[in-house]
């Protein structure tokens, strides 16, 4: 087994640890200010407007978009690579297209709506959302109560969304809905696009989140869309919110690596300088076995990752594989970030480090996409035959 990455694709990882280094990072420290006294946890206008100007310069933009878009159409094993770096930074800034949102176009769209909504999206001149969680509906879509209901030649949707990110800028929203409750999640779940200013779809509430995110809450009520806003087949849209929901659980695993490398390379450099009753904390073993155990997991959870995208590129099964690193990266990004905060003191509990937005954005990522619980479910109903 080869466990380098092919040459192209670490030429792209080091360019981007560099964007990050010399663009990312050093926005940091105005980013902490203006959130400890009472700002948005956001970059401003003009800094957003830099960085894509940089980003696209330097050719970072439709990564894993398709080539005939100008893409350089990466396979999700370089995707993983890029998205470790970008993990070690806080500075809220994605490359557009949104990965997740973009595979499952891709795997579903039409050619007009190709031509509509993923090539100009692939470019990155548009902004997307996906609407799956509801009220009382979160990991499991079998209780998904949001309908639609054909009607001539539109569907009318009629339901209640809630978690959804980017929500109140996005140009347009997949929307999940049931078409046919007997069937359910085999055959009876259907994906359409609906686009900004549709009457019936209402951005109805602004959440605030940890670290300074935020999601949203949306009303879909008599939301009349064209047959033509179908994305795939009715009744087919099960298969890829999943293929999607696993492109983001493995976005969140590089992330968390990526987090948890710069905690560890924060602990290995301060450790040595901080010295308590005669010693450097670099000479306590409790330091020494919290930095041992960082670099183990930092790798196991590296691997376990880059193996799943592998899968995922070969077109082979990785339903557990992406659920084992999505519940073991989120808990070890987790803990090596609260032992970097214990091992830095009270400087660590401040916000004037990174380390409690670290935490806060892990935090997070244990939920989002599916909390471990249910990812525990899944590897353990897999391996003992009770899959559905």
């Amino acid at each position: 087994m080869n466990f380098e990455l092919d040459p192209e694709h670490q030429t792209l990882k080091d360019l981007v640890a560099s964007f990050v280094r010399e663009d990312l990072l050093p926005l940091e420290p105005a980013l902490l200010q203006r959130e400890a006294a009472g700002g948005a946890w956001q970059l401003t206008p003009e800094e957003h407007a830099k960085l894509d100007a940089v980003s696209k310069a330097r050719g970072l933009w439709g990564l894993d978009a398709p080539a005939e878009m100008d893409g350089m159409d990466l396979p999700v094993v370089a995707m993983v690579a890029v998205n470790e770096e970008f993990g070690k930074t806080i500075t809220p800034y994605e490359l557009p297209p949104d990965s997740p949102n973009l595979r499952m176009l891709l795997s579903a769209a039409s050619d007009a709506q190709r031509a509509a909504y993923l090539a100009p999206y692939a470019r990155g001149e548009t902004v997307s959302a996906i609407a799956i969680s509801e009220p009382g509906a979160g990991a499991d879509p079998s209780a998904m109560a949001t309908r639609a209901v054909r009607d001539g030649d539109d569907w009318v949707i009629d339901g209640r969304k809630i978690w959804i990110s980017r929500a109140a800028r996005a140009d347009w929203t997949i929307v999940m809905a049931v078409t046919d409750k007997a069937k359910g999640t085999r055959g009876g779940i259907s994906a359409f696009i609906v686009d900004k200013g549709t009457p019936g779809f209402k951005v109805e509430r602004r959440i605030p989140m940890l670290g300074g995110v935020a999601t949203y809450e949306v009303l879909l009520e008599n939301c009349r869309v064209p047959h033509s806003q179908l994305l795939g087949q009715e009744g087919q849209g099960f298969a890829p919110m999943q293929a999607r929901l696993s492109s983001r659980r493995l976005q969140m695993a590089a992330w968390c690596t990526g987090r948890a490398q710069r905690a560890l390379d924060m602990m290995c450099e301060y450790a040595p300088q901080r010295r308590t009753f005669g010693a450097s904390l670099a000479e306590r073993q409790t330091v020494q076995w919290w930095i041992a155990d960082a670099a183990t997991r930092i790798h196991a959870c590296r691997l376990m990752t880059y193996e799943a995208a592998a899968r995922i590129d070969r077109g082979e099964e990785a339903r557990s594989q992406v659920s084992m690193v999505k519940v073991f990266a989120t808990e070890m990004a987790w803990e090596v970030i609260d032992h970097a905060m214990q091992m830095f003191g009270a400087m660590g509990m401040t916000k004037e480090m990174p380390l409690q937005q670290m935490a806060n954005e892990t935090r997070l990522m244990r939920i989002y996409e599916g909390p471990s619980e249910v990812h525990r479910w899944v590897v353990a109903r897999e391996l003992l035959g009770l899959r559905r």
